[in-house]
């Protein structure tokens, strides 16, 4: 198992303070996203709805939730440096944001939900609605924020770095195909609706995975605990157990309890039968869980 990573240095940080900002470029980004979608509502086939399906799920299982999160985030697991970047780049066409941006909008929120107090916007406080209009179009302006530093592996590889410049512009050259094989209907669903969904269900799952609800466990000083949602794993490709995922962040398995289906985690499994994935990380065992409390609920 490979040791965390350690990116955020908190010293002097406060998760409290600070304000909810308009981000321009994210809300120009996703406002395009939803004018787009729109056109989709217009331009419908059923082809373009079985692509968008097929090309949503695809995208996010293989490359958002293997790649970027258990792999890149967390280091649950290597790979082989093509087979990582493929992955990691897929990732990317998910359309939230490049390598670095995503290890910054995952630490971020990560280490605020740790503390014993943080803001409403990490916390997700709110309405449901608010909670989702504040991730599409701002953006959290701490008075005193944490340091993220991006490992070498990441911020010095020129490919990642390519990437962080040009995220949303990696969308064109499918668009691209994809108008090519089945004009604008693809094009509208395959990348305007799609990133839109991919965005908004993102938030959305983040949303329900950090409000009361199911859990084994909880993380001793951690002001904002973690829920799994039963009955979502082949939905959210097993990031419905988040519960656990935040017990157990090393862990490649986020589904591991019984009946607990975790389609990422078997992803990686078939990676590793074939030689892609190397160091794949289980949870840790009960001896060493000190930062943990088990708990019982319904």
């Amino acid at each position: 198992m490979m040791e965390p990573v350690i990116r955020v240095d908190g010293r002097g940080a406060n998760p409290c303070e600070g304000t909810v900002k308009i981000d321009w470029p994210k809300s120009i980004w996703n406002t395009a996203m939803i004018a787009g979608a729109l056109c989709a509502l217009i331009f419908v086939t059923w082809q373009a709805v079985l692509l968008f399906l097929a090309l949503t799920y695809a995208t996010l299982l293989l490359g958002h939730s293997v790649g970027m999160h258990r792999m890149m985030i967390h280091r649950t697991f290597t790979a082989p440096r093509w087979f990582a970047r493929l992955i990691i780049y897929v990732g990317t066409l998910v359309g939230v944001s490049g390598p670095s941006g995503i290890i910054r909008i995952h630490d971020t929120r990560d280490w605020a939900q740790r503390q014993p107090h943080c803001h409403d916007f990490f916390a997700h406080r709110r309405s449901f609605e608010k909670d989702l209009l504040w991730n599409l179009f701002c953006r959290f302006k701490f008075d005193h924020p944490p340091k993220i530093k991006i490992e070498p592996l990441i911020r010095d590889d020129l490919f990642y770095r390519w990437l962080d410049y040009t995220w949303r512009w990696q969308q064109l050259p499918l668009a691209g195909l994809l108008y090519l094989v089945g004009g604008w209907p693809f094009v509208f669903w395959g990348i305007c609706m799609r990133v839109l969904v991919s965005t908004a269900g993102h938030w959305s799952i983040t949303y329900f995975c950090h409000n009361p609800g199911p859990g084994r466990w909880l993380v001793k000083d951690a002001g904002l605990q973690a829920s799994n949602l039963p009955g979502l794993g082949l939905l959210t490709y097993g990031e419905c157990w988040h519960n656990n995922h935040h017990a157990f962040p090393e862990s490649a398995r986020i589904g591991i309890e019984s009946g607990q289906a975790d389609p990422g985690y078997w992803i990686i499994c078939l990676a590793q039968r074939i030689g892609l994935a190397k160091n794949v990380g289980l949870p840790r065992s009960t001896d060493e869980c000190d930062d943990l409390i088990e708990r019982k609920v319904p």
